[in-house]
């Protein structure tokens, strides 16, 4: 099965600022964003998606409402692919915030809840219980083994799957780098097991 992965467009909000589960609005228009990216797959030559997946925040599911709608598939919301909360950091700006407090979250990376929101542990907790259902799809009743998934969501939900998919080390993936509305395409061959899964493209 094949596995992509969209990021979502620009949102309206000055670089520099922290945001996760913010429910920030995109900066551009959900349906022109839609088409690009459709464009941008079809470039690709990627599948039809027997169904989208998308994070509730709406800076994902304007795009994926379009997106579904494109491609004449089923579109669900599932707020396990939100990204994670950064609880009294978000909306404020990076450099503003306490150097010790960061210092102490990059110290204990998994498991420091510094700023009261996720632990990244927590955080990856909830990326796994969604990604299971296509490592294991033979228990999911839909969509079947064999199909086609796009999921629109954000960049620490996108570095987690690469992360579990590839065997990579997570301090790995959080330096590749992923643009706005980037496209990450996994493969899962027929015969692997459940954790057989090639890169296709990264960034693209």
């Amino acid at each position: 099965m094949d596995l992509v992965l969209i990021r979502h467009p620009a949102p309206a909000i000055d670089a520099g600022v922290c945001y996760g589960k913010t429910d920030v609005p995109l900066a551009g228009d959900a349906a022109e964003s839609a088409r690009a990216l459709a464009r941008r797959l079809a470039a690709l030559d990627a599948p039809l998606p027997a169904y989208l997946a998308t994070s509730p925040l709406q800076r994902c599911a304007g795009v994926a409402r379009w997106l579904a709608e494109h491609f004449g598939c089923a579109c669900g919301v599932d707020a396990r692919l939100r990204e994670i909360d950064f609880g009294d950091w978000e909306g404020q700006r990076w450099d503003a915030i306490d150097r010790a407090a960061l210092d102490a979250w990059a110290a204990d990376l998994r498991h420091a809840r510094t700023h009261g929101g996720e632990s990244v542990a927590q955080f990856e907790a909830r990326v796994v219980a969604w990604f299971d259902l296509w490592r294991a799809p033979l228990a999911s009743p839909s969509p079947s083994p064999a199909s086609s998934v796009f999921a629109v969501t954000h960049a620490g939900v996108m570095r987690m799957i690469a992360s579990l998919a590839l065997d990579e080390p997570l301090e790995t993936t959080l330096t590749w780098p992923l643009d706005m509305a980037a496209v990450v395409w996994l493969r899962r061959e027929a015969n692997a097991d459940a954790d057989g899964w090639r890169l296709l493209h990264w960034n693209a």
